[in-house]
């Protein structure tokens, strides 16, 4: 009778191990489930071996925009899609993977941030580029430079504080268009576009007296400091207008140029 009652438990025992197994096993494949149902709702980054994130299809600039970031006073757009190549021309040292966040955050290190492609260009933001207003000759060399090792090469400058700016474009080392103003007009080549001559700039030549308003500031000045962005966006990519999403999903890379400017 006991050796009965022993074997009816030991069966009992037996069933009871195998349905709390398959209750494990099926809960955790229905977690598993969910959670990869979730990442793809939420469209995680996945890490790819250059460590920057990729997310699929580029999402293009403009589209249900919702500005998060502030925009630089200072950047290039290059055009051009392979992030190593303008890591390798701007000779980047300690290169680290960063999110834009990190990268537009303004921080007082002598850094550039290179940002992923968007639409066909490539943003370099950081206090590490050159500022025409302390030397544009130095300015004129490093473009020059990049513009050789990268092609076409776009410069912004907006300093709201001492309304200096300046607006330059160099493809394969010829400049197209340049114009730099702090105070006085530091360099004006080119032809003017007619994304300059839509928007209202101005464009003093050197030399040329600058006539001041009550407050100090030429009204000419006041609207070009405003709407250079507007000039980006016309001949390439304004930061600001990005894709909210795309800047959550993407990552670039931040690094330490080989020689201050």
């Amino acid at each position: 009778m006991l050796q009965y009652m022993g074997a009816v438990d030991h069966g009992i025992l037996t069933t009871f191990l195998l349905a709390l197994f398959w209750f494990v096993l099926s809960t955790g494949i229905l977690a598993a489930f969910f959670i990869v149902r979730w990442c793809r709702n939420r469209q995680l980054p996945i890490p790819s071996s250059t460590g920057v994130s990729r997310k699929g299809p580029s999402v293009p600039a403009g589209s249900a925009h919702h500005p998060i970031l502030k925009r630089p006073n200072c950047w290039l757009a290059i055009k051009n899609r392979n992030l190593m190549a303008v890591q390798s021309a701007l000779g980047l040292h300690n290169p680290k993977p960063c999110t834009w966040a990190d990268g537009l955050s303004g921080s007082g290190d002598q850094k550039l941030f290179i940002s992923p492609p968007v639409s066909g260009w490539i943003l370099v933001i950081g206090p590490a580029l050159p500022d025409p207003s302390d030397d544009v000759d130095a300015c004129y060399r490093f473009l020059m430079d990049l513009s050789n090792k990268v092609g076409h090469v776009q410069f912004f400058s907006a300093s709201g504080v001492l309304n200096h700016h300046a607006w330059i474009q160099i493809e394969t080392g010829r400049v197209r268009r340049a114009y730099a103003w702090a105070g006085r007009t530091l360099w004006n080549e080119g032809k003017i576009t007619p994304a300059e001559k839509d928007l209202g700039l101005k464009c003093f030549d050197y030399g040329e007296p600058v006539e001041v308003n009550a407050i100090g500031l030429p009204e000419s000045i006041a609207t070009n400091l405003e709407r250079v962005h507007l000039l980006a966006s016309r001949w390439s990519l304004d930061p600001d207008e990005i894709d909210e999403r795309f800047i959550d999903q993407e990552w670039g890379i931040v690094g330490e140029p080989s020689r201050l400017f």
